[in-house]
């Protein structure tokens, strides 16, 4: 599959991510995927608190880098994602291949469960202090690496909640693009 193949594969949205019908959303989450703050907070609401809580804890927590998936309750989406990003120190702890295990082992996930589109937020970019610009070029890269490989994945969705970051996503992304 060639660069421009893999970039025809990739959206950047700028919205809420827990509205998005897909077959999967990427949950930026803790380590005991107990609900919490941001996008990980919004898609426990949206998906049904009670519920998906169940779910989670009989996954037993998920540890940083890896990806378990749940049913999506009441999201459009089919399944939820789960992945624990890394919290940035000074990117000298091994938090740039934390990130990137975050995106290849989600996207590792929908394959296995026969999944094709896949929507993520900005991993570790919140509360976890990863800088935005280093966490999308990680993601970008991972994502594209991957679907070179793996084309039964046909789109995923990189979902920015505020405009600032999508303008700056985007940014990065036409970089990487023009450097394939």
């Amino acid at each position: 599959m060639t660069a421009a193949d893999v970039w025809q594969k990739i959206r950047l949205l700028q919205g809420d991510i827990t509205a998005l019908d897909v077959d999967a959303i990427v949950n930026a989450a803790n380590s005991q995927l107990a609900g919490g703050g941001g996008v990980d907070g919004a898609i426990h609401r949206a998906a049904g608190h009670a519920e998906l809580q169940a779910a989670c804890r009989a996954l037993g927590g998920c540890d940083t880098g890896d990806a378990k998936i749940t049913p999506g309750f009441n999201l459009p989406a089919r399944y939820i994602i789960h992945t624990v990003g890394p919290v940035y120190r000074d990117g000298q702890h091994g938090e740039p291949e934390q990130l990137e295990s975050c995106y290849r082992r989600s996207l590792t996930v929908a394959v296995k469960h026969g999944l094709r589109t896949v929507a993520f937020p900005a991993i570790s970019t919140g509360v976890f202090g990863y800088p935005f610009a280093d966490a999308t070029e990680t993601a970008l890269r991972t994502t594209t690496d991957f679907l070179r490989k793996h084309e039964t994945i046909t789109g995923v969705q990189f979902v920015f909640f505020s405009p600032d970051d999508h303008a700056v996503a985007k940014s990065v992304a036409d970089r990487l693009a023009n450097m394939a």
